[in-house]
């Protein structure tokens, strides 16, 4: 695939935050599921159907969804809290029956917190998951340690898993219970990996 070109990266930045974040602001209508008129996104953002559409077509992460019959648009998921109801738009998706381990990277500073509180979705709807260790769901940039979780415990805790239709895997939270492992990602937390993992199951993540 080629790269994208610097003005489609700028175009989808931009739709993501109006379809994500910023519909509200940008006085563009979401439908309870998360859907947008096409034609009211193109004059909000003031750019050209061609554009959105390659941008839509070409996003590795398959963001953003399309329906050319009724000239909708949509964020995948990702939405701030507020800007769709979470039993709404997790109608519209999957449930995720898997039981292979799932990731999410976070930082150290926050293990203390997610070990009391699990993992919430703070400011967005949903917790995001990823099937491996490999992928790039919830690795943000300087994500100092990567956390296990075992779907089936978090099934038990009574908190349903969904699949969008990017495949990206979601939770409105993950209970503390739920987290069976730890992996240190950086120099300074290999370091102390031991203490870090005692955190969790008393010390038995593994």
């Amino acid at each position: 695939m080629n790269k994208p070109s610097t003005s489609d990266i700028a175009a989808s930045k931009k739709l993501s935050w109006l379809l994500r974040h910023g519909a509200r602001e940008a006085n563009v209508a979401l439908d309870h599921e998360g859907w947008a008129s096409l034609d009211e996104v193109l004059q909000a953002l003031e750019l050209s159907e061609e554009i959105v559409l390659r941008v839509v077509a070409s996003n590795e992460k398959k963001r953003f969804e399309v329906e050319a019959s009724t000239r909708r648009i949509r964020a995948s998921q990702g939405h701030s809290e507020g800007i769709v109801e979470s039993e709404n738009i997790e109608s519209t998706w999957a449930r995720f029956e898997g039981q292979a381990l799932l990731f999410h990277g976070t930082q150290r500073a926050h293990l203390p917190q997610i070990a009391e509180e699990g993992l919430i979705a703070m400011s967005r709807t949903h917790v995001h998951l990823a099937s491996s260790k490999d992928a790039v769901v919830g690795k943000r940039a300087n994500v100092d340690v990567l956390l296990a979780i075992d779907p089936a415990k978090v099934r038990a805790e009574g908190e349903p898993l969904f699949v969008s239709p990017n495949g990206v895997i979601l939770a409105r939270r993950i209970p503390a219970s739920a987290i069976v492992g730890l992996d240190a990602m950086t120099r300074a937390t290999r370091a102390e990996e031991a203490t870090l993992r005692a955190f969790f199951v008393g010390g038995n993540a593994s």
